[in-house]
Formats: C-alpha cells, sequence, structure tokens
C-alpha cells in the first residue's frame, strides 16, 4: 500500500472554502460563541447617562423622555433602551440608586391601607441597616450641598417611592402630593437622625422600636385626621 497523500482527511482539517483558518472558524462557531448581550461602548453608555442626569435634574421624571435623552446624547433611542430598557431602568442608573424600589414595594403594600405607615418604615431600615447603606449615605450627602443632586434624590423620592405608595390610597391628586411630601419629610428626618448624624438614642435603637415609634406618624400623615400643607378648605 503506498503512503498516503499529504493533505488528506488524517493530516488535519481541510481547508474550507473562501480560505479562512479552519481552528478560528471552529473558535466562531455557534456552539462557542458567547451568548447574552454585548457589552456597550463605555464611552456612548456615559454620554446617554450624563444626558439623562441632564434631564432629570432639569425637567424632572414625567417630563423627560427616553427620545429627549437619546437626542441629548446624540444617539438612536433604541439604543437607550438597549442598555438600559425602561425610563425607570435609566433613571435608577442615571443617579446610582442604591436599590430599585419596584422590587421591594409590592411587599410592602400587601400590608394593606391600615398597616401602610409600619410597613413603609420597616422597609426604609431594611434597606438602609443593610448593603445599600453607603451608597445611601453618597448621595444623600452629595443632595446635602449640591442643588442638582438634590434634584435628583427628590425625583428618585417622588416618582420611585412615594408615588406608589400614595397611588394605592384612591386620593384626589392635590392631597395625594400633600400626604406623600410628609410622608418625605418623616422619612427623610429618620434617615438623617439615624445614619447621617447619629442622634442617639435612634442610631442604635433596634429597627422594631423605631418601627413602632415612627410608623403611627407616618400612618397618620399617609390616611389620618392631618392638616394638608397647600390645602385650601
Amino acid at each position: 500500500m503506498g503512503r498516503r497523500r499529504r493533505g488528506g482527511r488524517r493530516g488535519g482539517p481541510r481547508p474550507r472554502p473562501g480560505g479562512g483558518d479552519p481552528a478560528e472558524e471552529e473558535q466562531l462557531s455557534p456552539a462557542r460563541r458567547p451568548t447574552g448581550r454585548r457589552p456597550g461602548n463605555p464611552g456612548t453608555r456615559a454620554a446617554v447617562l450624563d444626558a439623562a442626569r441632564a434631564a432629570f435634574a432639569e425637567r424632572g421624571f414625567d417630563a423627560t423622555s427616553i427620545r429627549a435623552v437619546a437626542t441629548a446624547a446624540g444617539v438612536d433611542p433604541a439604543l437607550v433602551h438597549h442598555y438600559f430598557g425602561t425610563k425607570d431602568k435609566l433613571f435608577l442608573a442615571a443617579i446610582e440608586a442604591p436599590v430599585d424600589p419596584g422590587t421591594l414595594l409590592p411587599e410592602v403594600l400587601e400590608a394593606g391601607p391600615e398597616r401602610l405607615g409600619e410597613s413603609v418604615v420597616r422597609l426604609l431600615l431594611r434597606v438602609w441597616d443593610g448593603p445599600a447603606r453607603p451608597a445611601g449615605l453618597a448621595l444623600v450627602r452629595s443632595a446635602v450641598g449640591n442643588e442638582w443632586t438634590a434634584r435628583l434624590l427628590r425625583e428618585f423620592l417622588v416618582s420611585q417611592v412615594l408615588r406608589r405608595v400614595v397611588g394605592t390610597l384612591d386620593l384626589p391628586p392635590a392631597e395625594a402630593e400633600a400626604r406623600g411630601a410628609l410622608t418625605a419629610s418623616q422619612l427623610i428626618g429618620v434617615v438623617m437622625a439615624r445614619y447621617v448624624l447619629r442622634v442617639e438614642p435612634l442610631a442604635s435603637a433596634p429597627a422594631e422600636e423605631l418601627v413602632a415609634a415612627v410608623g403611627p406618624t407616618v400612618q397618620r400623615y399617609l390616611t389620618g385626621d392631618v392638616a394638608l400643607p397647600g390645602r385650601r378648605d
């Protein structure tokens, strides 16, 4: 028997049509290609976030559209959706929110209107006593000394938290806004006293003690008989 000719089937993979390297083509075969969303251009993503921060701070959450952010960043709106999905997600990324309230509030709202105050306070303490505290403190401290960040933090509280909580109570818009503002004053006060200024005994009190102490006040602001600011009766 004669020798096998070089280039035969046992001498290695045959050249493919088009002259490509078989080893490289094997690496790029569908079975070995990486799956999932491709990483975006960091520069483009940063430009979108900068445009979003400016738009949300200047116009507020409601008046800002993904199309407007895309135009300011010089990109197609589809690219903004590709990076961030929804306007809510874009907003949370823009302000570097420590948590997504949309994933936590359903549990709070399950308690019903009669226990909404204590449920809100309990969630607040659970978040701030957890791993999100450093990012939350950075956001609050920045908002204290920076009007631009303060506007973004206000929009976060209003659009992502208070509106969803008060919206379950079926109130007239003006009353809902006033009750939400009073609730915000109480929650912000707890955060400042316990975590920023560390006023005792609030700073070291067990969470459930604060829930029992502050929850009824938040409940009164939400559903009780209270003189509402801005109300003209």
